[in-house]
């Protein structure tokens, strides 16, 4: 049984709003706050360089507990300023050849998507939809048809950012791993909020966000890449972080995945960072699971009860995400009106997307995270 009253006096923000917005940034506990705030106190104090000496200990002890939260082993995590730059290290990294084929998901992530494009024009190669099952996720069977020597790469959202739905990641891995498919797992909106294994998943790249449902730092995100498929990956760009030069015409890159970070970054980030995988550890990402997937049921339940509201979330697994529209009031009007309430969820929206092959109709995204209540559920309900 989750402490609730507890962590929401750990949580500044509680106090402040409803948060309902966790999808984009969650509200951090005060372990975060003060990881980030200390270090940013003692290198005014004493330097920059000087403070990361001072705590080397800690920074290194960042990778170990991220290596924790997600079944890893440290020497597979990498730090890097967000997600998707985490995401582009991996991917970019990838030797493409002409002919070679991506399959990913009919909802995958516009940031995601533009890359794939970008592939097609700089390498020649294939991107192929997989087609939705009747829930709305990938379609095990469609991949399954789809996977043979010429695929390259298995590229796909955990959980996508604008729906409820969890893809089947665990399923796909199998699937993958059988193919002899390089599997890529955007796990952006997943770590924080499930249970994510890098083992039971299958993945041989996953890519995090800190500020999501991690409840970290903005600015900060991780990189997982599998031991056995590092030497398969090149990275797109290296710096004195990644690489040694040992000679006038020579470099070693690193022998475990930092060799995807470059050698600048926030330090106050990354001990936050690691300070809210710590947090999510302690609370136990069992129970956070559970209770996310309860709030998000009974805020889908009780929206269902609005005849002016349709819910729009999909899949056979519904994660805290949960979007919809209003039959009398547009979703930007919504958000701003909720806003004046210290009520905040988001307009969900993207130019384009692969399952509708048009510019989709913008909706409203209320995130729940472990620390909503049922009262705050029920405040977003009357306001609506």
């Amino acid at each position: 049984m989750l402490d609730i009253s507890g962590i929401r006096a750990e949580t500044p923000g509680c106090a402040e709003v409803v948060h309902l917005n966790n999808a984009g940034a969650a509200l951090p506990p005060r372990a975060v706050i003060d990881a980030v705030r200390d270090h940013l106190d003692l290198e005014a104090r004493i330097g920059g360089y000087e403070a990361a000496d001072a705590v080397l200990s800690r920074i290194t002890g960042t990778y170990d507990s991220l290596a924790r939260l997600i079944g890893a082993h440290p020497d597979e995590i990498a730090y890097a300023e967000n997600a998707t730059r985490a995401w582009d290290m991996a991917f970019y990294g990838i030797p493409f050849r002409t002919g070679d084929r991506i399959l990913t998901t009919a909802s995958e992530y516009s940031s995601n998507t533009i890359a794939y494009l970008h592939a097609v024009r700089r390498h020649g190669v294939k991107v192929e939809v997989v087609p939705d099952d009747e829930y709305g996720q990938i379609s095990l069977d469609a991949l399954a048809n789809a996977l043979d020597d010429d695929v390259r790469l298995v590229a796909i959202n955990h959980v996508p950012t604008h729906d409820g739905l969890i893809n089947p990641a665990a399923e796909v891995g199998r699937l993958t791993r059988a193919a002899g498919a390089l599997y890529l797992l955007d796990a952006c909106q997943s770590v924080g909020q499930l249970v994510v294994d890098v083992e039971e998943i299958g993945c041989d790249v996953l890519s995090a966000t800190g500020r999501k449902f991690l409840r970290g730092p903005r600015g900060t995100g991780f990189l997982y890449v599998r031991r056995s498929v590092l030497d398969r990956l090149d990275p797109p760009f290296l710096d004195l972080r990644a690489a040694d030069w040992t000679g006038p015409d020579s470099y070693e890159l690193r022998g475990d995945a930092r060799r995807f970070e470059s050698w600048e970054r926030s330090v106050a980030g990354q001990l936050g960072l690691g300070a809210a995988a710590e947090y999510a550890l302690e609370v136990g990402m069992e129970a956070i699971e559970r209770r996310v997937l309860e709030l998000g049921a009974l805020l889908r339940a009780a929206l269902a009860e609005n005849p002016a509201v349709t819910v729009r979330d999909r899949g056979l697994h519904r994660s805290g995400i949960v979007t919809f529209t209003h039959r009398d009031r547009e979703p930007a009007e919504i958000v701003a009106s909720l806003a004046e309430r210290w009520i905040n969820v988001r307009v969900s929206e993207q130019t384009y997307r692969y399952d509708e092959g048009v510019r989709p109709a913008p909706r409203v995204r209320a995130s729940v995270h472990y620390y909503t209540t049922e009262d705050e559920i029920r405040q977003l309900i009357t306001a609506l």
